[in-house]
């Protein structure tokens, strides 16, 4: 049976493992990533827009506090219905991104290159859930202020879910918590707690859950999403582009590099 390769470094000089890394080794890749980069670069020309085109007090409040709060909901239902989706490894078109953004992350959670999301993907939605309401609330100072703290919350968002996936017990309880149910979506049921930083869309939607509670055992397809080797007899694309189909734990593969 073939294993997936192990994705490029790309545009760093090696590739690196969240679960080799300390805490301040993840810092300083962090901020040298280029999607952690543009993102920040975004947010200052969205402030300097604001600057020119300044919304009222209330408006500017509205707009950055109805960002924030859409962004779980937005990013809940991408992550649930659309990575976790079985619709996009079935078109040629999509399965490389799928591959890309979510498949392969589920293969190999502690790669860091394949943690981040791609800005092709990335900034087009967060600019969908943030402009058109930034803009209804305040104009156009409200659409820079709403996407500027879009892309302050998605920085946030990659740091909490990288820390989740670090070789790091966080002291904070908050962010205890959430590294624990991201760890039981990855290694025991991937249908549910799709939340990174806030699950109160996976409480109202039924998708919560603590592995304490629950009397069943692993998910059969944790680790790769439902795409198996009779899958890929019909939908070969993700396969071909992994050089095969990966099985077996994360971690076993991840011993197996050294």
């Amino acid at each position: 049976m073939k294993t997936i390769a192990a994705p490029k470094p790309g545009i760093w000089k090696r590739a690196h493992y969240l679960d080799r890394m300390t805490l301040r080794e993840l810092i300083v890749a962090y901020f040298q990533h280029y999607t952690i980069i543009s993102y920040l670069l975004l947010a200052v020309a969205s402030v300097a827009m604001f600057v020119w085109r300044p919304a009222g007090p209330l408006a500017t409040a509205g707009a950055v506090l109805a960002a924030i709060l859409v962004y779980p909901a937005v990013w809940y239902a991408l992550h649930r219905w659309v990575l976790h989706g079985q619709w996009m490894y079935k078109l040629p078109a999509f399965a490389s991104t799928w591959k890309r953004i979510h498949y392969d992350h589920h293969q190999d959670p502690n790669h860091l290159e394949v943690l981040f999301g791609a800005l092709h993907t990335t900034l087009p939605t967060i600019a969908i859930a943030t402009l058109p309401v930034g803009y209804a609330i305040g104009g156009v100072g409200g659409a820079a202020a709403a996407f500027a703290a879009g892309l302050v919350a998605t920085c946030y968002y990659e740091f909490i879910h990288c820390i989740q996936h670090l070789a790091f017990k966080p002291r904070n309880k908050a962010i205890a918590r959430m590294k624990k149910l991201h760890m039981e979506h990855h290694f025991f049921d991937e249908k549910g707690n799709y939340g990174i930083t806030n699950y109160l869309p996976d409480r109202l939607l039924g998708t919560f859950y603590e592995r304490a509670n629950r009397a069943q055992g692993r998910s059969p397809t944790v680790f790769n999403l439902g795409y198996t080797e009779e899958v890929a007899k019909t939908y070969p694309w993700v396969a071909n582009l992994s050089g095969g189909v990966a099985s077996g734990h994360p971690r076993a593969r991840s011993r197996a590099r050294d």
